[in-house]
């Protein structure tokens, strides 16, 4: 009779693959939508300076295409940094239950997780409507006010030593804790899981992704920067002091701006 075991493990291998490929493409997409996007944005931004004229006010079509952007924003920074915990959660499933397709409840878990965020995107969304109409944003979509910009910068420095953020950062950091403490089976556990650690990623990292109003909100580079940032402070060993490192130059960065705006 054949061995099973051989058998088991190469479907491991192979699952683990198609799940790395699948979150792989995802981001790929993500980016690719995102440099697309800035494109267009640039070419929008050169036409307005050139012709003066203000960003007109929002209608119903640019809340939605706005809110879609923050959306898939949200998938392309964060879901780098979720992988390796899908990926936890793919095996351990695998194992405990052999027998089912593996990749239904990898889904569940991903679409929470990506729930989770596209709830940040709608707030995210109506913060960038408050802020245009409050003529707060420039035609670069980054905040026109120095002092504003600068209290942003503090307060996001600030919060990384916040004790909210060490505890939602120890979630994150920690993804076989998480698991085992938040596990629960089936397909809709999965969803709800991927809901929870969803929450626990908006609660570490929600003053950073709102530091796109300070160096716009289409600028890929600092997309890029914060992306290996959140990366960075969940797997590497000093990623707590990451973390708090970087606060300090967030706040130091804050009051040099507010204190060259009010010189």
């Amino acid at each position: 009779m054949m061995n099973e075991k051989p058998l088991i493990a190469s479907l491991q291998k192979r699952d683990r693959a198609i799940i790395l490929l699948g979150l792989a493409g995802i981001t790929v997409l993500s980016w690719t939508y995102m440099f697309r996007i800035a494109l267009m944005e640039n070419k929008m931004d050169m036409g307005l300076a050139m012709s003066g004229l203000h960003i007109q006010a929002w209608d119903p079509l640019n809340l939605v295409l706005t809110f879609v952007m923050w959306t898939v924003m949200m998938a392309a920074m964060m879901i780098p940094s979720a992988s390796p915990l899908i990926l936890l959660f793919a095996t351990i499933n695998q194992k405990r239950r052999e027998e089912q397709d593996p990749f239904v409840s990898t889904g569940a878990f991903l679409a929470g997780y990506l729930a989770a965020w596209t709830v940040f995107s709608a707030l995210a969304t109506l913060v960038q409507w408050g802020l245009q109409t409050a003529t707060l944003l420039s035609h670069m979509m980054m905040i026109s006010n120095p002092v504003l910009g600068g209290v942003f910068l503090i307060a996001a420095g600030v919060f990384q030593w916040a004790p909210l953020k060490n505890a939602c950062l120890t979630r994150c950091r920690s993804p076989l804790g998480f698991l085992i403490n938040e596990w629960r089976e089936g397909t809709r556990g999965a969803l709800i899981m991927g809901l929870r650690h969803g929450v626990y990623c908006i609660g570490c990292c929600w003053l950073l992704m709102s530091l796109m109003f300070v160096t716009g909100v289409m600028n890929l580079l600092w997309m890029a920067i914060i992306t290996i940032f959140v990366l960075l402070e969940k797997i590497v060993p000093a990623g707590y002091w990451v973390s708090r490192m970087a606060g300090l130059l967030l706040v130091a960065w804050g009051i040099w701006m507010v204190g060259r705006a009010l010189l």
